[in-house]
């Protein structure tokens, strides 16, 4: 069952149809339970509470609107965790307002034991048996099940901060530049020599992806969201631009045009994209594969490959 959670600020009525609207919209989907997010008032939680009586949607929780438990957002979503100095603070405070607001035992009610699907996951192998990862504010945004199958499949990953002017372990033999926030940092992206050699260094002899951010990274330049222009590392042609910023967010389905860290020639790739980066120029590099969105739609070429340095701007899921 899905426990429901709606923002009912400035409703009653409408907040009722909108439950009614989850309520009757896939009949395989059944909704247990119902969470009322940004109360108002005592007289709002009635009013809200009353509207929804006709449902027969039970009501597990009743959350007050205060700003006090507003996380931070930026433009890809919520500043992450490991940038809050006070997430300790942050956390105790949310748990008391669980306990607090929420039925906490109705909603374990509401809880069924469910089966993990009996075909075996399929994932991504790993790119090499030690895999350089860039990972700190400007490089974190790594899908935790790819890193868990790398390892379970017996690849060390070691990582290293492009922000502290580090380079890729020379043990490696393969380096993966994740998504995250290189327009925030591109001025000391730009300014790490250290990084900056090492990876021109690495990419000299073994495999190189990046992914989104990573792949910015990888290109000759980064304008930020002030028009101002920054080296990359140049291992690609891609240049980027924030200043002139367009979303693009969607599922992705990649048809590999050569062999890369993401499979062999001719493998298929479901990723996902989802940034604000306006493409300026994309250089002489070749493609590394023909997408599809969602819905099958044909998208066209996408990514670059040069030498033994890839990326794409979808972040990879698993093989098909």
């Amino acid at each position: 069952p899905v426990l429901l959670v709606l923002d009912v600020s400035g409703q009653s009525q409408t907040a009722a149809a909108v439950a009614r609207g989850f309520m009757m919209h896939d009949p395989a989907v059944r909704i247990g339970g119902l969470v009322l997010n940004r109360i108002g008032s005592a007289r709002h939680e009635k009013l809200i509470r009353e509207a929804m009586a006709p449902l027969g949607l039970p009501v597990v929780g009743a959350i007050p609107r205060t700003d006090a438990l507003t996380l931070p957002e930026r433009h890809l979503g919520l500043v992450q965790a490991d940038e809050h100095g006070d997430l300790a603070a942050r956390l105790a405070a949310l748990a008391d307002m669980a306990e607090a607001h929420l039925d906490l035992d109705a909603i374990l009610a509401l809880a069924q034991e469910t089966a993990t699907p009996d075909a075996p996951a399929r994932h991504l192998p790993p790119p090499g048996a030690r895999i350089a990862l860039a990972r700190d504010a400007a490089f974190s945004f790594v899908y935790a099940h790819l890193l868990a199958a790398w390892r379970a499949a017996g690849a060390e990953i070691l990582p290293f901060s492009p922000l502290q002017d580090e380079a890729p372990d020379e043990s490696c033999d393969a380096c993966w530049l994740p998504g995250g926030y290189p327009e925030l940092h591109a001025g000391r992206l730009a300014a790490a020599a250290r990084f900056r050699d090492g990876m021109v260094r690495f990419a000299q002899t073994r495999p190189v992806h990046g992914e989104c951010g990573g792949y910015m990274a990888l290109g000759a330049s980064l304008t930020d969201a002030t028009g101002t222009a920054h080296p990359m590392l140049g291992l690609l042609g891609l240049e980027t631009s924030f200043a002139r910023r367009k979303m693009t967010l969607g599922y992705r389905e990649a048809r590999l045009l050569a062999p890369s860290p993401l499979g062999p020639v001719g493998g298929t790739v479901r990723g996902h994209e989802f940034h604000y980066a306006t493409i300026t120029a994309r250089g002489a590099d070749a493609p590394l594969a023909d997408l599809k969105d969602g819905q099958g739609n044909a998208i066209g070429p996408e990514g670059s490959r040069r030498g033994q340095v890839t990326g794409t701007f979808f972040h990879a899921i698993a093989p098909v």
